[in-house]
């Protein structure tokens, strides 16, 4: 076989876990978990497929290639070959010395899924369209019928033209991934890149304690809250199913409400103003649709045997910008807490006292869904130090744009919506203090229009709920840009260099934001060095007639298609991909702190009790040195249970 340089894997398992819902680690986990079948090529050579079910062994210098650091293993989605052979060795495989061609894809803006990446890159081997059928034959449970003899699991001999089919597909996975890299390789992932994904790695191989006792309580305590406000609902109605958005929306019509929905937004709308008893209705319906208790279910479906889930950060999971994405329990969504006591309120859910939890809080769903986060803790009588950079994207603006007030702003230690607020209006604004009421209108202006947006952008982020009426909003965008000249100056930059760049195909640059066009792609260079991709860019036409940038990606509907993009969207790409960028700085500087998990700007560490948060503030907020001049601030807290400080 000669030396072993590099391995490209491919397996197909079967467990009795379901993989979608409690991930790989779980999966793997599983007494019933086996590898069925192991297609591999060594050193790019021809690939075999080894069918352990039927007895076939993998060769020893393969299994020892496997656990050897100097040996590249090549995957799609590599982190599923990893845990997965992990458990078949008995034997953790770290991550150093694993490549993910998934990852590699979704650099070069491609999609995340083998069978779209196959198809975008148009590739001569794609992967088979009948594994889908062939996985749910042999990697899950079948359910026991009388025609096939009440089994449980289908093997190869129950079907075995259906088994030769399914090594087909085992090997035509391995010829796919290796037809990925060979198209790909002109374009190679930067080394500090694949050092991120090996810490990514190492985060979700660590994974973060969860308890597990107050997770069983929330769910039977929710259960109890729903049975009840079901029966209040039905009692109040008559109605024989309340949930019924067609029942409910009847029984309001009857009572002299109209209504075309009953959304969440719709709801807190018709609650304004609605009488009794039609006001206690509508509250329970909310009370009855608060769906963020299922995070309670998603937590026990993922924690294993350690009281640990594990494989929660998706590394480039937004392949625009390179940021992480979320997994099985979605840290990156999870409820604000409100509740001034928290820890009481806590305690009481641990315990199991509903009646207490139902009489001093009242609103049973909202309590259990402002207390997931602390179902998060720290094990081994440690504690958590949560820290966060301060106002990340508009720090980094300001430093792309030399928006120099802005920068003064943060070199003074000052709060950006006041000082926003202010040179907007032309007063001083303090928190709590004079002028107090603008604060809240720089901060809506700050958080909507940094990027281009405009009314449309002030509205969806909710200027009108929070109090601004109609004939504010243009004003508030004018006097927003006025105030930030430099800012606009950077969008219509960013615009005309790419434009430039895609229509004569030229090296363009602006703000130390360099663009490049390549082989049909064009490269975004981030001052980090790490670059942005966007697939067959175009020159086309905009709505209003005017010139528009277009370039293939996954848009909202989750489909490979044409997508268009302007000056301040680009410039959004670039400030999001750049304050990526410095929290994975800043994690690599804190990557020997026991990190567990990482939201947007924030990193969760198990900590030693001796550790000091004031050290890890200070290393978290150390300015990278290819961003010289940007100043960063990490702010953090110390407690026994996950919380929003």
């Amino acid at each position: 076989m000669g030396k072993i340089k590099t391995l490209s894997l491919d397996l197909e398992t079967y467990s009795d876990v379901d993989l979608s819902k409690c991930g790989v680690y779980k999966y793997a986990e599983s007494p019933a978990f086996e590898i069925l079948l192991f297609g591999v090529s060594v050193n790019g050579g021809d690939i075999a497929v080894y069918d352990l079910v039927r007895g076939d062994e993998v060769p020893k210098e393969i299994i020892a290639a496997l656990s050897d650091e100097t040996v590249t293993k090549w995957a799609y989605n590599a982190a599923f070959e990893r845990v997965c052979l992990s458990n078949y060795l008995e034997e953790w495989l770290e991550p150093e010395g694993w490549r993910c061609t998934m990852v590699w894809s979704a650099y070069l803006g491609l999609p995340l899924s083998l069978e779209s990446v196959g198809a975008a890159l148009g590739l001569e081997k794609q992967k088979l369209t009948e594994g889908k059928d062939l996985i749910r034959y042999f990697c899950v449970p079948c359910k026991p019928t009388k025609a096939n003899g009440g089994r449980t699991r289908n093997l190869p001999e129950h079907d075995r033209e259906k088994w030769e089919r399914f090594k087909t597909y085992n090997f035509r996975d391995v010829e796919t991934e290796m037809q990925i890299q060979q198209r790909l390789s002109k374009f190679p992932v930067p080394d500090f890149v694949w050092e991120e994904y090996r810490l990514d790695q190492e985060i979700n191989d660590r994974g973060i304690g969860v308890d597990m006792e107050m997770v069983r309580r929330a769910i039977a305590m929710d259960g109890r809250s729903k049975a009840e406000l079901s029966a209040a609902m039905k009692k109040l109605t008559e109605l024989e199913n309340p949930n019924s958005v067609q029942q409910m929306k009847q029984w309001l019509l009857e009572n002299g409400m109209k209504t075309d929905a009953l959304d969440k937004k719709a709801v807190a709308e018709l609650l304004k103003d609605a009488p009794e008893p039609l006001k206690t209705v509508l509250t329970l319906r909310q009370q009855l649709a608060r769906s963020s208790v299922k995070k309670y279910t998603a937590m026990e479906n993922a924690v294993c045997a350690d009281s640990r889930a594990h494989g929660m950060f998706q590394f480039y999971g937004a392949n625009r910008t390179g940021r992480y994405s979320g997994r099985i329990i979605q840290l990156q969504n999870l409820p604000q807490n409100h509740i001034p006591d928290l820890a009481q309120a806590r305690a009481l859910v641990r315990c199991g006292d509903y009646d207490a939890l139902k009489l001093l809080y009242e609103d049973v769903p909202d309590t259990l869904s402002q207390l997931i986060r602390t179902a998060f803790v720290p094990q081994n009588s440690r504690k958590f130090i949560v820290a966060d950079f301060s106002a990340i994207e508009a720090r980094v603006i300001a430093w792309l744009a030399g928006e120099k007030w802005r920068l003064k702003v943060f070199e003074d230690g000052g709060d950006i919506y006041c000082a926003s607020a202010s040179q907007m209006f032309r007063v001083p604004v303090e928190k709590h203090g004079v002028n107090g009421h603008l604060r809240q209108k720089g901060k809506i202006a700050e958080l909507a229009l940094g990027y281009g947006g405009s009314v449309g952008a002030l509205k969806s982020m909710g200027a009108l709920e929070m109090g601004l009426v109609e004939e504010e909003l243009q004003p508030l965008v004018d006097m927003w840009r006025s105030s930030n000249p430099h800012i606009i100056e950077l969008w219509r930059d960013v615009d005309r260099a790419v434009k430039e760049c895609i229509k004569k195909r030229i090296f363009t640059e602006t703000h130390g934001i360099r663009f490049v066009y390549q082989s049909g792609m064009m490269f975004i260079t981030l001052p980090s060095g790490r670059r942005l991709a966007y697939v067959k860019p175009r020159i086309g036409e905009n709505r209003f007639g005017g010139e528009s940038v277009t370039y293939m990606g996954v848009g909202g509907t989750k489909k490979w298609e044409r997508l268009e993009t302007f000056g301040g969207k680009l410039v959004e790409n670039i400030v999001q991909a750049v304050s990526r960028d410095i929290l994975c700085y800043a994690m690599r500087t804190l990557s020997c702190c026991s990190i567990v998990a990482h939201v947007h700007d924030e990193i969760i560490i198990e900590a030693d009790r001796r550790m000091s948060l004031a050290a890890v503030c200070e290393q978290m907020g150390r300015t990278p040195p290819w961003a010289r001049g940007l100043l960063l601030r990490a702010d953090g807290y110390e407690c026994d249970f996950y919380r929003k400080d």
